[in-house]
C-alpha cells in the first residue's frame, strides 16, 4: 500500500504533538519497516526544515529532513501537480498540491488529520488512527469509519470522493 502523508502526520512525529504522535509514530514505524510505502509532497520537506530551523538551528534542520528523506519517498509538485491542485476545490491551496501529489504518485490514500478539508480530495484522505486499522486488517480505504480517534462518529466511506470531519490541525 502507498500512503501520502500530509505534514501535519509528519510533524505529529518530529514535534512529540500528544495526543497525536503515537498514532503517527506507528505510521512511520510501519514505513521504515518496509510494511507500507510512504511519500510526502514535495513542499512538506520545506516546511519541516522551516519550522525545524525556527526552533533550533538550520544544522538540525538539516539533519531533521535527511532523517525525513531517508524514510519517506518524494511525491513530485510539478506543473501538472499544480494544475491539478489549482482545478480541485478546496480553501487551502497547500492541502490540493498535497492532494494532487499524491493522485500524481499513485497513492491509495492521504493520511491528515484535516480530513475535512480533503472532501474534494481525487485520493481518500483518512485519519492515523484508521489509517494503521487499514494496514492492520489489511483492508482498503473503501472499509466503514465507524468511529474516529476523537470520538465523533463518522458516515461510511464508498469510493474515492467524500466528506469527512475530523479535527483542523495547525501546521
Amino acid at each position: 500500500m502507498r500512503l501520502a502523508f500530509d505534514t501535519n502526520v509528519v510533524l505529529d512525529v518530529l514535534l512529540d504533538r500528544a495526543p497525536f504522535a503515537e498514532s503517527a509514530r506507528r505510521l512511520w514505524a510501519a514505513v521504515e519497516a518496509g510494511r507500507v510505502e510512504g511519500v510526502l509532497a514535495a513542499h512538506a520537506f520545506t516546511t519541516v526544515w522551516y519550522l525545524v530551523a525556527e526552533a533550533r538551528t538550520p544544522v538540525s534542520a538539516r539533519g531533521v529532513v535527511a532523517l525525513v528523506a531517508g524514510v519517506f519517498g518524494v511525491a513530485a509538485v510539478d506543473q501538472a501537480v499544480v494544475r491539478r491542485a489549482l482545478e480541485l476545490e478546496f480553501r487551502d491551496f497547500e492541502d490540493a498540491v498535497c492532494a494532487a501529489a499524491a493522485e500524481a504518485a499513485g497513492c491509495e490514500v492521504v493520511v491528515t488529520r484535516n480530513r475535512k478539508d480533503f472532501g474534494h480530495s481525487p485520493v481518500t484522505a483518512v485519519d492515523p488512527i484508521t489509517a494503521l486499522a487499514l494496514l492492520e486488517g489489511g483492508g482498503s480505504p473503501g472499509v466503514s469509519e465507524r468511529v474516529s480517534v476523537y470520538g465523533r462518529r463518522r458516515p461510511k466511506v464508498r469510493g474515492r470522493h467524500r466528506r469527512g470531519g475530523g479535527a483542523r490541525a495547525t501546521r
